[in-house]
């Protein structure tokens, strides 16, 4: 009997030995934490932004005609109206072209056209001078000249006996592009056409002297809307030339308003400039071109 409650206690305790052991197995371990290297808080990560996601240049208004002639990407930083002053185009025409409903709303990236759409003409860029139109051929007539399908010219017909020679055609005329400029101001010239740092000429004088149209044309733009130009006016003269007026203390005339050479459209002043002076450029298809080369010699 003895025996047996000894070995019943010795049993005991082997169990109680071994329930303690599988108790501290079980107890939690204090772990060093684990630090993610991955990202830092307020990261995003690629593919995900916080906001307003930037457009997609290809999803656009025009983005299907980017590079093509007769088109305009929009910059940073460009307004309707330097995109007409660029172009040699009203901003209102581009906004009609473009059926802008808010002319001030226009997006980076955005493709607008800033030819005339005008049916039977292709747009085409020249090398030098920009955006210009040629008509397409009608269908039928062979797109170029002493194709197979030309029709033959009429054989010219025999001189009357005695007829003296044929005369020669007149000598081709002035196209309608030339314009006869004059000069905007009689004051002296400040400061010359530099195409990297001066796109025309500056031309100094008092408060309030008058500025004058340097050729017919139409007021496309009378308003202070571009930036480092002042109270400005643009002219456009026909497809080809725009003059603009900048730093105007007054302008008289108004937009779609038509004037002659000589017509006085604004006085002289100072605003957004250094000092009173009228700034004058003339653009030939939207690019400033040295005025000197066009104005008649003092």
């Amino acid at each position: 009997m003895f025996v047996s409650r000894a070995l019943g206690g010795t049993l005991g305790l082997a169990v109680l030995a071994a329930a303690l052991a599988l108790a501290g197995c079980s107890t939690p371990v204090n772990r060093a934490p684990v630090e993610d290297r991955g990202t830092f808080a307020g990261q995003v990560t690629p593919g995900a932004q916080s906001g307003s996601l930037a457009p997609d240049p290809q999803t656009l208004p025009g983005a299907e005609n980017a590079g093509k002639p007769g088109y305009y990407t929009v910059r940073p930083g460009d307004t309707l109206i330097r995109i007409g002053l660029e172009t040699g185009q009203s901003w209102r025409d581009l906004a009609r072209w473009n059926n802008l409903e808010n002319a001030n709303l226009i997006e980076v990236g955005q493709v607008l056209r800033v030819v005339p759409p005008v049916a039977g003409t292709v747009a085409a860029v020249s090398a030098d001078t920009g955006v210009v139109t040629r008509p397409i051929a009608p269908p039928g007539v062979a797109p170029t000249p002493g194709g197979p399908d030309a029709p033959k010219p009429a054989p010219a017909p025999a001189p009357a006996p005695g007829a003296g020679p044929v005369s020669p055609p007149p000598a081709p005329t002035a196209t309608v592009d030339d314009i006869a400029f004059i000069w905007p101001s009689s004051g002296a010239v400040l400061a010359g056409f530099d195409e990297a740092r001066n796109k025309g000429v500056d031309i100094g004088g008092n408060a309030g002297d008058p500025v004058l149209a340097a050729a017919d044309g139409r007021v496309v733009y009378a308003g202070a809307g571009l930036r480092g130009y002042g109270n400005l006016i643009i002219l456009k003269h026909n497809n080809t030339y725009l003059t603009a007026y900048a730093h105007n203390r007054t302008l008289l005339v108004k937009e779609d308003q038509n004037v002659r050479r000589g017509q006085k459209i604004a006085e002289m002043g100072n605003t957004d400039a250094d000092r009173v002076k009228l700034h004058f450029e003339i653009r030939r298809q939207g690019k400033p071109v040295d005025p000197a080369r066009y104005l008649p010699a003092r």
